[in-house]
């Protein structure tokens, strides 16, 4: 199996985060976004989208979209319960990493990280921490109240929140005003098999 991705990513870091927990060996195969890897004729026939991350399986199907390729990762795992409850429960948690979590952590650590917060993206950029810090309000009040995001074990709901929430300091939020996600974050960490996203 072969994962195409950018190791600074954390829509590939959660893949390599679910290889590492569930022990599954793979072929890592960097891209670099700002070379523009994912425009290349090779890399389009592979997921005419142009986005990582992109897992090749052995059969040579082809699989795009981080949390539907943890899904198929992990179904067979304590990672995905067999409760249809929980499984409903990280869908909605992996909906939420999508369209509130992401577009506005992920973007501003981008806006930092990969780009150096230049000066035409300042305004922008600040209106992402606003966004961005209602949704770690969010998950700050649900943490408060349990130790992982669906169920008493981790999950890949938390995989999913876990990949940018814990780097979200690189993008200019200030994680020390969130206890609770900061003592989840360790839980995860501390995960048998758990391998950084720098490592």
């Amino acid at each position: 199996m072969k994962i195409y991705g950018d190791f600074k990513s954390g829509n590939c870091y959660k893949l390599k985060l679910a290889c590492a927990l569930l022990d599954i060996a793979h072929e890592w195969v960097p891209l670099d976004i700002l070379q523009g890897d994912t425009r290349s004729d090779e890399f389009l026939a592979l997921n005419p989208n142009g986005q990582i991350p992109v897992c090749v399986l052995d059969d040579g199907e082809v699989l795009a979209e981080s949390n539907a390729i943890l899904y198929y990762l992990a179904r067979d795992s304590s990672f995905w319960p067999q409760h249809k409850l929980l499984q409903t429960r990280i869908l909605e948690w992996q909906f939420f990493e999508q369209y509130n979590h992401e577009p506005s952590i992920a973007v501003a650590r981008f806006i930092k990280v990969y780009q150096n917060l230049p000066q035409n993206r300042v305004v922008e950029h600040r209106a992402k921490l606003k966004a961005g810090y209602r949704a770690l309000d969010i998950m700050e009040r649900h943490l408060a109240r349990h130790e992982y995001l669906v169920s008493d074990n981790c999950t890949i709901a938390d995989i999913s929140l876990f990949a940018y929430t814990h780097v979200a300091h690189e993008g200019g939020f200030n994680l020390s005003k969130f206890p609770a996600i900061e003592a989840w974050i360790s839980r995860i960490q501390s995960q048998p098999g758990f391998v950084g996203m720098y490592d």
